[in-house]
C-alpha cells in the first residue's frame, strides 16, 4: 500500500515532534542527574548519618491541595523556546508563582491569526485548563479570581508576549511551555510559506 504525499508529510512531522520531545526530555534528565550528583556529594560530605536512613525517618506529611497552595509547588525561572530545526530562539518563557510570560524575540513578527495559536494553544490547551478551573469554582475548590487566563499583548499587529495567569500547578507549566513551543514553531513555519 502506497502512502500519499500528505500522509508522508504527516509522518515526517510526527517524527520531528518525537525527536524534539526526546531531545527536550534528555536535556531535563541530564539536568536532574547533575543536580542529584551535586546533592550526593553535599550529603556525603556533611552528614554522619546516611541520607537513606534520614529519608526513612522523615514522617510523611499530608500533601496539601495543589489548587489552594500553588506557591509551594511552583517552578520559577526562565526557559528558552527554541526552533529545533535551526536552533533560533523564538521566545523566552518567564515563570513566576502567579504567571507564565512568553516574550517573543524581536523580529519574529508573528500575529495572533497565524495557526495554530488560537485553535490549538488558546482554545484547546488553555481552554481545557479553564474548563477544569470552572468546574473547580463550581465545586468550591477555588474562587473565580484563580481561574487560568490568557492575555496576548501586541506591538502593532505582532505578538509581543503571551501571558498565562493563575496556572497554579507545575504540571501546567510544563504543558503550557511545551505546547507554546510547538505552536510557535509551527507559526514560524506557517508564516514563512
Amino acid at each position: 500500500m502506497q502512502n500519499t504525499d500528505e500522509q508522508i508529510r504527516n509522518m515526517l512531522e510526527l517524527k520531528e515532534t518525537i525527536i524534539e520531545k526526546m531531545a527536550k526530555y534528555q536535556d531535563e534528565i541530564d539536568f536532574l542527574q547533575k543536580n542529584l550528583d551535586v546533592l550526593d556529594v553535599v550529603l556525603k560530605g556533611s552528614s554522619f548519618t546516611k541520607a537513606s536512613t534520614l529519608a526513612k525517618n522523615i514522617t510523611k506529611q499530608e500533601k496539601p491541595d495543589i489548587l489552594d497552595t500553588h506557591k509551594e509547588d511552583s517552578f520559577e525561572g526562565t526557559r528558552q523556546i527554541v526552533d529545533n530545526k535551526d536552533g533560533v530562539v523564538i521566545a523566552n518563557a518567564f515563570v513566576t508563582p502567579d504567571q507564565v510570560s512568553i516574550v517573543l524575540e524581536d523580529g519574529i513578527g508573528l500575529t495572533p491569526e497565524i495557526p495554530p495559536l488560537k485553535t490549538f494553544f488558546i482554545e484547546r490547551i488553555i481552554g481545557e485548563m479553564k474548563k477544569s478551573d470552572d468546574a473547580a469554582v463550581k465545586d468550591g475548590k477555588i474562587n473565580q479570581e484563580s481561574v487560568i487566563d490568557c492575555i496576548i499583548n501586541k506591538n502593532g499587529s505582532a505578538i509581543r508576549e503571551i501571558i498565562i495567569k493563575n496556572y497554579r500547578q507545575k504540571e501546567r507549566i510544563d504543558e503550557i511551555i511545551n505546547t507554546a513551543t510547538w505552536s510557535l514553531t509551527r507559526m514560524v513555519e506557517n508564516s514563512s510559506k
